[in-house]
Parts: structure tokens; sequence; C-alpha cells
């Protein structure tokens, strides 16, 4: 077991290991003096662990209530969101109680975001039971639903007041969610250098290799925790996956989208004189042995489209993150109308 504390404006410890989940009520007791809990998850989540997470919060002397919604990014919206609290509200959960997000990225978004908003703050831990949602949107405290103009276009940051990566949880994901998280695994290798990237295969995503990914997210939050600097490094492959995600209407999950997206800034870099060839082609090469799309059939006019509704815009400058090397990503700001110069390399390999 490893635990990760992340110093941001709300202090927190990410613990990764086996067996955790029957701990969460024990866990919870120590963070608040109510005893009042809201599990919140999906539909598929839900009646693989929701008995578990119920019953250990019900040992550990919480009055438990459940929310459940129709799995799927569908539901990060408006209309689940405002389901959300007022079930908060009629469940009469005050300040000193806690909500738990049970689920994926969807679900500790939503919860997330709810949680921030609902008695203009109550507290929420995170039990992340995929791949993705441990190494990436569980820690960091973004919360977002989504809008019709595009991805996490109305949240907040507000850090959890736990994390718990219960590793026994990914036992029931189906391979092609498993791959999901890869993508941002190898996300995290691109940025933090040959030691990781180097270590990446499908077979070797263990205890050791997710805590690094969490403590690398960990360096970049506690030195940019609002997304202005360091943080931003994180975007890698998410601005045009973002795209490629939404002008698919969700078809494409966020970990095929975001591989698309590397692949596609990789390409283009090496196009533009940025990267060597080789790293492009490393890249690629990469994510394609573990079974993750590197290419769209979108036309650069849709993704263009969908890329301006992109919430890291700033004015008529959007900033793309860039890898020269393995290990050696950069900011590269550029005007928002280079940016169908970027797609059309990016698509053009």
């Amino acid at each position: 077991m490893k635990t990760i504390e992340i110093r941001a404006s709300r202090p927190y410890t990410v613990t990764v290991g086996r067996g955790l989940l029957p701990a969460l009520g024990a866990t919870c007791a120590t963070l608040v003096k109510g005893r009042r809990a809201m599990v919140v998850s999906e539909t598929t989540v839900f009646p693989l662990h929701g008995a578990a997470a119920v019953a250990s919060l019900e040992k550990a002397g919480f009055d438990v209530v459940t929310h459940v919604f129709p799995a799927g990014e569908a539901s990060k919206c408006g209309t689940e969101f405002l389901n959300l609290v007022n079930d908060l509200a009629a469940s009469h959960l005050t300040r000193s109680d806690l909500v738990v997000a049970l689920g994926g990225g969807v679900t500790g978004d939503l919860t997330g975001f709810a949680a921030a908003c609902y008695l203009r703050g109550i507290a929420y831990v995170q039990v992340p039971t995929t791949l993705l949602a441990m190494v990436d949107s569980s820690v960091g405290g973004k919360t977002a639903i989504d809008l019709p103009a595009g991805k996490n276009l109305c949240g907040a940051f507000y850090q959890p007041a736990a994390v718990l990566c219960d590793l026994d949880l990914l036992k029931t994901l189906p391979g092609a969610v498993f791959r999901d998280g890869c993508a941002e695994v190898i996300k995290y290798g691109v940025l933090s250098g040959r030691a990781l990237f180097d270590a990446l295969t499908p077979e070797t995503i263990d205890e050791a290799i997710i805590a690094a990914c969490i403590d690398d997210k960990r360096q970049k939050v506690e030195a940019d925790e609002f997304d202005n600097g360091a943080r931003q490094f994180l975007n890698l492959g998410h601005t045009l996956g973002h795209a490629v995600e939404k002008e698919s209407c969700f078809t494409l999950s966020h970990g095929q989208a975001v591989s698309i997206g590397m692949a596609m800034i990789a390409r283009a870099a090496a196009r533009f004189g940025l990267c060597a060839p080789e790293t492009a082609a490393e890249i690629t090469a990469k994510l394609a042995a573990f079974g993750l799309p590197t290419a769209t059939a979108q036309s650069p006019e849709a993704i263009l489209a969908a890329a301006l509704g992109d919430k890291k815009r700033r004015g008529d400058t959007l900033t793309l993150v860039v890898p020269r090397a393995i290990g050696d990503c950069v900011l590269h700001p550029i005007p928002v109308a280079a940016l169908p110069d970027w797609i059309a390399a990016g698509k053009e390999g």
C-alpha cells in the first residue's frame, strides 16, 4: 500500500492499494463529525460495489443514503447535477456530513461539483473504480459538468477530503475501459521521462506505476492548483482529444479521444520541427501497443469547430502541450487562427 499526501489548499491523502473499500467507513469516520453519508454511483458500478461501500459506512456508524444515476458521459449534465443536489437536500445532509463518489470519472466530476455547490461546500471522498479515474480525475480537485458547447465548461476547483484507490476494483473492469486509463498512464510517461515511459506495457500497470502517475500529478497540482502554469502540462493530448470526443457525440471514450489527441499533437509537433519524427513515432507506437486508437476519420473542420469551445482558450490564444522528447514537454501558446494548421498536420502525420 502507498500513501501520497496532496498539499493543496485543502490537504488530503491518496491511498493506493488493495482491500481499501472495506475500510471506507473507518476512513470517513476520521474526516467528518457528522454521521450521515450519501454514496453517489452509476448504474454499472453500483451493482458491483455499492453494497460493500454502504456496508462499510454503516459499520462505522453512518446513516447511509444512495443516489444512482444512468451510466455514461451524457449524465455529466445540468439535469443530473440538479437531480443530485436536490437529493442531497431532500436527504438532509449537513456541512458536517459527507458524500462518497463511487465510480469512474463521470461520477467523480459530477459528485465533486455537487459537493462544491451544495451548502457552498460539503466534504466528499473519491473512490475511483476505473484506472483512468485513479490516475487522473479523482486527484487534484477539478470538478465539472459538460455543456452543449463543450466538455467540462461548468465546474469548480474543489479538493476531496480523501481518495481511496482500491486496485481490487479494477478486476471488474472490461478490457476496453482498462485501456482507456492506459491512455492517461502513457501521458504521464511522456511527461515524466524514460523511466516510466519505457516501463509501460499492458502487463506492467500495477500499484507502483499507478502511484507514480498520481505522484507526478501531485507535483503539478501542488505547484499550480488552479491550472495557470505547471498543471497545464497534464492537458497533453486533451485539447484535440476533447474536440474529437465531443465531435463523436461521446461515442469515443475519453481515453480513446486522449490517445488520438496525443498522437495528433505529436505528429503536428514533428511536422513543425518541434520534435523529432522518431519521438512522434515512438509515442504513437506506445499508444497502439495498448490497443488505443491514434487517428480519426473526423474532418479537420469538424475538429476545429469543437476545439474552439475548449475551456483552456484564453482570448484568441490557446496553449498546446507539445512533446519535444520523452520527458521534455513544453507549453506552446498559439493564436487560435493557427489551430487549423495544427489539426491538419496532426491528421496527416
